[in-house]
C-alpha cells in the first residue's frame, strides 16, 4: 500500500465523486479509479460501492476513511518534526 493510494481514497470519499477526485488530485480519472480498484484489491475489501450516478462509502469504507485520515495526519506530523529537527 503506497501513501498515494490512501490520498486517492480520502480525496474520492470526501467528494463522492471519481471526476472531482481526479482534479483535487491532479491525476486522470481512469487512473484513479484504477488505484482505487488496488488498493481495494490488496486490503481484500470493497471500500466504495460505484453506479453510473454515484459513488458511496461501504461500512468498511467509512471506517477505513478515519483511519487513513490518522495515517496521513501521522506521516505529515512525523515529516514536519523531521524537518524541524534537521
Amino acid at each position: 500500500m503506497e501513501l498515494r493510494h490512501i490520498r486517492y481514497f480520502i480525496a474520492t470519499a470526501e467528494e463522492l465523486s471519481f471526476r472531482r477526485a481526479a482534479e483535487r488530485t491532479n491525476v486522470t480519472q481512469p487512473s484513479l479509479s484504477e488505484q482505487i480498484r488496488q488498493l481495494e484489491g490488496e486490503i481484500g475489501v470493497r471500500l466504495l460501492e460505484r453506479d453510473t450516478h454515484r459513488v458511496s462509502l461501504t461500512a468498511a469504507g467509512r471506517n477505513f476513511l478515519e483511519s487513513s485520515r490518522r495515517v496521513l495526519r501521522e506521516v505529515e506530523d512525523g515529516t514536519r518534526i523531521a524537518r524541524r529537527i534537521a
